[in-house]
């Protein structure tokens, strides 16, 4: 299954190449039960899509949200520093913008290496494109997310918020973590930027509620979240377009990937819709086979955070106690982010020899754009000197391909998306892919996966907590003597 920037190996997630289990290929053909099961699914999908209700597939073909971007991103023109502040889906998808489309290191670079793409022998960087051209120096960009206070202490002390800009995120515009770093961060902006603060402020949230009315009292620049784009299938919206720009990553090749990836899995046969191959393999090897651990690893650092993005779409939009009909099912995945090689050094002995109930979707890039060299050194040491790898990237690939296979000579099911290299048009294409899969897998597995009921109870005794303590904790139990030690 092939394309432009983007393509899906799933060979070993079958019976006659998988030695033993695996799905048999045969049924994934025009006449085969999975691809009757995923003509089901796809059409459920494209009804909910034409509905309106699954807005994420219309954010590629959006380009005035674009533009909207990019003059917002002026309030970050001149600054050293952009701060976001968000949570959960608010922050994961710029997590992992960041550390794939901008060159390792960012934060460290000086004012002089972020100004205009940045350059590498390989040729340029991801982001030979700007879509804002105007900008001098990029600034640094930091995401604010868990209100842990070591963290946002540290931070503070070492911004210069006279050269500070701010983007807080929430949908909803109530999210306790987001408003208390917020209200944080935001009185010392006030403190040093005075009455230049709020051009400093960019807020993200939906059309109405709690902080578009504040960005509205203070004079704040507001980009709209659409209202039915959920929080874990934002990044390729305002949430994760307004930092993009603001650090010169090319948001329209971003948003051509994307819209590529959409229309690739326009169609219902499964055999040529590469986000209905994931699902529907992925649930097959959970319903059927007992896989129910799904191990996300990419083989690049620069994708590191794109595996943390992967758990919480894959667990928050799989994971229900209740199918759509209102029956109780308590179904879903458990998704495992992983880095290869690093992981090898860690899960790999039980992704081989442990329970087989676990698949993994490697992510593989073939062209590094940058390589170094291995010297051959230490020729008396022929233990060290035969393994040695001509270059790292060589190394890094013929791992991944090794334990790939691996794998597969062991029994345990494994795919692999490979990337041509890590650009903006390709990690377009990989977020829509895996947003569209989920769907796909909501629909295999008969549950909503727009929603996420479960984490709502929680929020609501925090909240009690917080505003009525006493009466609150007379709710919740302390802990138990007995079960002490």
């Amino acid at each position: 299954m092939t394309g432009a920037n983007v393509r899906v190996d799933y060979g070993n997630m079958l019976a006659g190449v998988l030695a033993g289990g695996g799905t048999n290929p045969e049924r994934l053909a025009a006449d085969g039960d999975l691809a009757h099961r995923f003509d089901k699914a796809f059409r459920e999908v494209e009804d909910r899509r034409e509905s309106g209700e699954m807005g994420f597939f219309a954010l590629p073909f959006d380009r005035e949200a674009e533009a909207r971007a990019c003059e917002a991103a002026r309030s970050a023109s001149g600054c050293d520093a952009l701060v976001v502040i968000g949570i959960g889906g608010s922050a994961l998808g710029t997590k992992a913008l960041r550390g794939a489309l901008l060159p390792p290191f960012w934060n460290e670079l000086d004012a002089a290496e972020r100004s205009g793409p940045q350059r590498r022998r390989g040729g340029p960087w991801t982001t030979p494109r700007l879509s804002e051209p105007t900008f001098g120096p990029r600034p640094r960009l930091y995401v604010l997310d868990n209100p842990d206070p070591a963290t946002a202490s540290a931070l503070l002390g070492r911004l210069d918020l006279r050269r500070t800009a701010l983007n807080v995120v929430s949908k909803s515009g109530s999210t306790a973590e987001t408003m208390a770093n917020f209200m944080v961060v935001w009185d010392r902006l006030k403190q040093a930027a005075g009455q230049d603060a709020a051009q400093r402020l960019v807020v993200t949230t939906g059309r109405a509620g709690p902080l578009r009315r504040l960005a509205e009292s203070l004079g704040a620049t507001c980009l709209p979240i659409p209202e039915n784009v959920g929080g874990r299938f934002s990044a390729l919206s305002a949430v994760g377009l307004l930092p993009a720009v603001a650090v010169g990553i090319d948001a329209a090749a971003l948003l051509d990937g994307a819209a590529d990836m959409v229309r690739r899995c326009e169609v219902p046969s499964l055999r040529e819709n590469p986000a209905g191959m994931v699902a529907t393999l992925l649930h097959a090897a959970d319903a059927e086979a007992g896989a129910g651990i799904h191990v996300f690893m990419p083989y690049a650092d620069r994708l590191r955070w794109l595996a943390a993005w992967f758990q919480q779409l894959w667990a928050e939009s799989l994971g229900k106690a209740r199918d759509r009909t209102g029956a109780t099912v308590e179904t879903g995945p458990t998704p495992v982010p992983a880095l290869g090689a690093n992981d090898q050094h860690s899960l790999l002995q039980l992704l081989m020899e442990g329970p087989r109930d676990k698949a993994v979707v490697f992510v593989a890039c073939r062209d590094p754009g940058e390589d170094l060299p291995v010297p051959q050194l230490f020729g008396d040491e022929p233990d060290v000197s035969h393994s040695s790898a001509s270059t790292l990237f060589q190394l890094l690939d013929c791992e991944q391909r090794a334990t790939a296979d691996a794998l597969r000579r062991a029994g345990r099911m494994n795919m692999t998306v490979t990337l041509d290299q890590v650009d903006a048009r390709s990690l377009g294409a990989l977020i829509m892919l895996f947003q569209i899969a989920v769907v796909y897998a909501g629909a295999l597995y008969g549950v909503d996966p727009l929603n996420q009921p479960g984490v709502e109870l929680g929020k609501k005794l925090a909240r009690e907590l917080i505003g009525r303590p006493a009466e609150a904790r007379s709710r919740i139990p302390p802990p138990d003597p007995r079960w002490q030690v």
